[in-house]
């Protein structure tokens, strides 16, 4: 593990500008582009996905809610707990802000790759409908592009496992369950697996059902789990009102530190809260497309919209929760404390001393929702480099890495997924913005079309 871990250290700073220029300088781009056409939609997007403009006779397999649903379910999860830990622990309060930026950027980011997962779907080899960035890097750019379809599903390969949620999940079982003390003496590593084993099993119950299965738990678990997260914070908030102004400005202030920018760090602290946020939302990944293009819908302006809504309540709203929580109670303080440990450490501290279980029961529903909806991209990613029939061998893959990630560090977890999502957003980006053009031309119909009562 040792070993892996260095290799993948090594490679990770090769990966980091091209991230950076296609993340941020591309978002920047779209956003200029679009004429902040996202950001002035916003209500339209929440009427979208409430379903006011819902066509019972569109192409598709799930609605729009469901889509984003599940694509939520995919990234409201422990890289909103434990990736803004993660992120504070190291690089600082101030990495919060550049979180906040990449998010603003990823609104745009999602409303053009999930507007293109609906412009150019696909079938599989068994003929059902599809979509995501190896449909619309295919059919968008033609045949010529095949290769960054290619490179894309290999990443996505290994980005899509549920390592760092098996990881993150075993840990806080480990930190409060004590079950060495509480259960029984079989020493941390048996017990680290047999929880792997646990997790295993349960998420093959549910990833072999397929799709609808998914879909269906993910839209059941997820609204209800995000509304426990966020009572449980604002109890924390409420209790300590007066340290909420303070935290804010920490991280303002620690964004701009002048002592960092000198050290050389900044950039530093710029890439380490690009690299959280693309964890914590996935804008720009290629991820959610895959789920948005399944949606039941024939205009693709319309589940770019809702795909936009994603990166708003996952990382301006869940993720800037957390991190006040994490810095009011001073738990980013405490040495060692990395990942979910410094959450638990924050809600203990917060929530009269049993708030670190009640994190342990969300988290539970974090991690399972998460294991769900990430087997289907990997299926999707193996289905594309070969077959329908094959695709569906790539859960067995992923239920078995889930008995490695609960073993394994943090760190080999983080920087395996940190490598595979650096190198998914190259191909990804660069079809994005080849495209944008297309997208810019139907939203312009949409809009008009809207206007004359039509939409």
């Amino acid at each position: 593990m040792k070993a892996i871990n260095d290799f993948l250290s090594a490679m990770l700073p090769y990966t980091e500008w091209a991230m950076l220029l296609l993340l941020i300088g591309g978002g920047l781009y779209l956003v200029f582009q679009s004429r902040f056409l996202p950001y002035r939609y916003f209500g339209h997007a929440i009427a979208i996905t409430a379903g006011k403009y819902d066509d019972k006779d569109a192409k598709g397999d799930v609605s729009h809610l469901q889509a984003l649903s599940a694509a939520v379910a995919a990234t409201v999860g422990l890289g909103n707990i434990s990736g803004v830990a993660i992120a504070i622990y190291m690089g600082g309060p101030g990495v919060i802000f550049w979180i906040w930026i990449t998010a603003l950027i990823g609104i745009c980011i999602k409303f053009y790759s999930c507007s293109l997962a609906i412009m150019f779907r696909g079938e599989d080899s068994e003929g059902k409908l599809q979509g995501g960035p190896m449909f619309y890097i295919t059919k968008g750019m033609g045949e010529k592009a095949k290769p960054l379809a290619i490179f894309f599903c290999v990443a996505g390969l290994f980005g899509f496992l549920g390592v760092f949620t098996a990881n993150q999940f075993t840990q806080t079982f480990m930190n409060v369950v004590k079950p060495n003390e509480t259960l029984a003496l079989l020493g941390d590593f048996n017990w680290k697996l047999i929880v792997g084993i646990i997790l295993a099993i349960i998420t093959s119950f549910v990833i072999f059902g397929g799709l609808k299965k998914i879909a269906k738990v993910a839209s059941a678990i997820v609204p209800f789990m995000v509304l426990l997260y966020f009572v449980a914070v604002l109890v924390v908030m409420f209790n300590n009102a007066e340290q909420i102004g303070p935290s804010l400005k920490l991280i303002i202030t620690e964004a701009f530190n002048f002592k960092t920018m000198v050290a050389g760090g900044f950039w530093g602290l710029v890439i380490l809260g690009v690299r959280r946020a693309m964890f914590s939302n996935e804008a720009g990944l290629g991820s959610a497309p895959m789920y948005h293009g399944q949606s039941k819908t024939d205009e693709p302006v319309q589940e770019g919209l809702v795909a936009m809504l994603g990166p708003f309540i996952d990382t301006i709203v869940v993720c800037t929760l957390t991190a006040v929580v994490i810095i009011l109670s001073g738990a980013y303080l405490e040495a060692e404390s990395n990942g979910i440990l410094m959450t638990l450490i924050a809600f203990k501290k917060s929530l009269f001393g049993f708030g670190d279980i009640l994190l342990m029961i969300i988290v539970s529903a974090f991690a399972l929702s998460t294991l769900f909806t990430y087997s289907y991209y990997g299926v999707k990613c193996l289905s594309f480099l070969t077959n329908a029939k094959i695709g569906k061998y790539y859960n067995w893959y992923f239920v078995a890495t889930i008995v490695f990630a609960a073993v394994a560090s943090v760190d080999l977890v983080i920087n395996l997924i940190d490598l595979a999502y650096a190198l998914m957003v190259i191909p990804n980006m660069i079809a994005v913005l080849y495209l944008s053009p297309k997208v810019n031309t139907a939203a312009k119909r949409y809009f008009q079309k809207m206007k004359q009562g039509g939409a």
